[in-house]
């Protein structure tokens, strides 16, 4: 997956409403709460249509805007935040439309009735707002960090109400995080919209373009939920600072209940140890990075509860944006059989591979199977085709691709570095 030099950067960050008084927090949840309201009217009377416009109509804006004390300004506002849910909610079924019709004009009749089947079982349904949070551009924004007060700025919101009517600015104290101090310092440029939660706003920068390196060696990455990361050149990632690992951050969300608390706790929790785990990486030297491209994990397949939590995409996503921000190369490598060939002879055996223990019985080769999966994925190998894997000659096995060149005499095996909590500084 090649990224172009001047391809748009951006990234956001989050400061805390915790300073600001009870009585503005209580103005602002209640445009928040009206502004929902608004926004669910408007996706009702979008998902009903055959093709849902980026800018909605004034017809239909004045009518999704009757009995509401929001401003024109914000109501269309909102038409537009629940124009984009309800077409970001059919994407996917669409896409999977359009191959269907491809594969019946192209006469593969047989492919395109697997995916009618996995189109038909998908139900969509009216996405949940409850939790959507304003996104106001610069008609409602007004930023001030010019003052010279305890605080870093201020936020002024207005044309929040219909004209005439007494709602007041909502204006703002804005405390800077770190974060937002290192995306300053890194030469990001603040756009001038926000999105606005009763308890965090959310700032958005543009990011200056990182050149791709050059130079360098190619490391194979392998993601997954006992060990979060191991690298091709040794690097492990399992325990944070506190103990915690994805394995055990899943067991806590598999025993709390959805949309709880608690069950959101874990889920920030997730996010936090994802975040830590990729900046554990050591990349120096590294211009190329060999991720599974893994697709329809879970699709046709149970899984157990604790399994049901392992976000792949978002770890993807996090190892993926702290790559790019290094100027590193992403390819995206098909996973098959990566976990069971054997790194050092090329012998492909699913038997190969028990757990997280790897032994080639073959040449006897013995790893960490994560490991062993990591070596494969930083290798170029030959491609495996669909007729290939149907015939399952991973059962009885096979060799696949060149073995690697043996080590010099004396040469220590590569073996995990695992990031414990002493590691990080």
């Amino acid at each position: 997956m090649k990224r172009s030099k001047k391809s748009r950067r951006v990234k956001s960050t989050r400061t805390t409403l915790k300073f600001a008084n009870t009585g503005k927090l209580v103005a602002l949840q209640a445009f928040i709460d009206e502004y929902r309201l608004v926004v669910e009217r408007a996706v009702n009377a979008l998902w009903d249509l055959r093709k849902v416009p980026d800018l909605v109509p004034a017809a239909l804006t004045d009518l999704i805007g009757a009995d509401t004390w929001l401003s024109a300004r914000a109501v269309q506002s909102a038409a537009k935040q629940a124009s984009g849910i309800v077409r970001g909610t059919r994407r996917k079924q669409e896409k999977r439309a359009a191959i269907i019709r491809r594969l019946h004009a192209e006469g593969h009749l047989r492919a395109a009735r697997k995916l009618q089947t996995i189109y038909d079982a998908v139900k969509m349904s009216r996405p949940n707002i409850k939790n959507v949070n304003p996104e106001l551009d610069s008609r409602f924004v007004d930023l001030d960090f010019h003052g010279r007060t305890s605080f870093d700025g201020w936020l002024t919101l207005s044309s929040l109400g219909e004209r005439g009517s007494d709602v007041a600015p909502i204006v703002l104290p804005v405390r800077k995080s770190r974060h937002f101090n290192a995306l300053v310092a890194q030469g990001g440029t603040m756009t001038a919209g926000v999105r606005i939660s009763p308890t965090e706003i959310s700032f958005t920068f543009d990011m200056p373009p990182v050149p791709l390196r050059v130079a360098g060696r190619t490391t194979g990455v392998d993601i997954g939920m006992t060990t979060t990361l191991t690298t091709s050149d040794g690097q492990s990632v399992a325990t944070d600072p506190h103990g915690h690992t994805y394995q055990s951050i899943c067991a806590t969300l598999a025993r709390r209940t959805k949309d709880s608390k608690g069950f959101d706790r874990a889920v920030a929790h997730r996010t936090n140890y994802l975040g830590w785990s990729v900046k554990q990486l050591n990349l120096e030297g590294v211009k190329t990075v060999n991720i599974e491209d893994i697709k329809g994990l879970r699709r046709g397949v149970a899984t157990s509860r604790l399994m049901s939590h392992w976000n792949y995409a978002e770890c993807f996503d996090r190892l993926t944006n702290l790559l790019n921000d290094r100027g590193v190369h992403v390819n995206r490598v098909d996973p098959a059989y990566t976990s069971q060939r054997c790194s050092a002879c090329g012998w492909t055996r699913k038997a190969n591979r028990k757990g997280k223990r790897f032994r080639c019985d073959k040449c006897h080769f013995a790893s960490d199977s994560d490991l062993n999966a990591s070596l494969n994925l930083a290798l170029t190998l030959p491609e495996i085709t669909r007729e290939a894997r149907l015939q399952r000659r991973n059962l009885a096995g096979f060799w696949w691709g060149a073995a690697r060149p043996s080590p010099v005499v004396g040469e220590e095996p590569i073996v995990p570095r695992v990031h414990e909590a002493e590691s990080v500084i």
